[in-house]
């Protein structure tokens, strides 16, 4: 079974549970995600692979992790990650890519990412429920951070923090590839 099949399988049966043990309707779940009906029954029988940004909707209106989601099994109150097992979600042709690092319910979502962009990309996201907080750790060159359409620069060695019930975007406006750690709490759904 390819990684892709197994994320698949993964997050069509953490998504069923998630939402089971939320007490959330197929309806319910759709109208706090923002995504269809029709996608979250595809994802649930493991038909599709869901784009990021839908993957992120649906965790954040869950009150769980992306890790959560993707999941293989539950595993030791400790649990090292090895390079192998790192999850890289999205790439570009140009060489850009985000990787899931590491995440945990700590109490509410908690992940730790690793991005990499090259000269000219940018990465938009949608603002994340309120009492979300985002830390990144820029390791080399600038990341240009835009919150509510204020632009931040943040040069290698320096880090950021905001909250990100915002729309909010990631760019890299230099002439060198811009790399940092970046991490994500969000807050319990209720």
């Amino acid at each position: 079974m390819s990684d892709l099949d197994l994320l698949t399988q993964s997050l069509a049966r953490n998504v069923k549970r998630w939402r089971t043990e939320r007490g959330f309707t197929l309806d319910t779940l759709a109208a706090r995600a923002g995504v269809s009906r029709g996608m979250l029954i595809q994802i649930e029988q493991a038909r599709t692979n869901p784009s990021l940004g839908t993957v992120v909707k649906i965790g954040d209106a869950l009150g769980v992790s992306i890790t959560t989601l993707l999941d293989y099994e539950q595993g030791p109150k400790v649990r090292v990650v090895p390079p192998e097992q790192v999850v890289r979600l999205w790439h570009s042709e140009a060489g850009g890519y985000s990787k899931l690092l590491a995440g945990t319910e700590a109490p509410g979502p908690l992940e730790m990412w690793g991005w990499k962009l090259m000269p000219g990309e940018n990465s938009g996201s949608d603002p994340h429920p309120v009492g979300t907080v985002e830390i990144a750790h820029v390791t080399a060159g600038e990341l240009t951070l835009t919150v509510e359409g204020v632009e931040y620069r943040v040069p290698a060695g320096s880090s950021v923090t905001f909250e990100a019930n915002a729309p909010h975007a990631y760019a890299n406006q230099g002439d060198v590839p811009m790399e940092m750690t970046l991490t994500v709490s969000v807050p319990l759904a209720h």
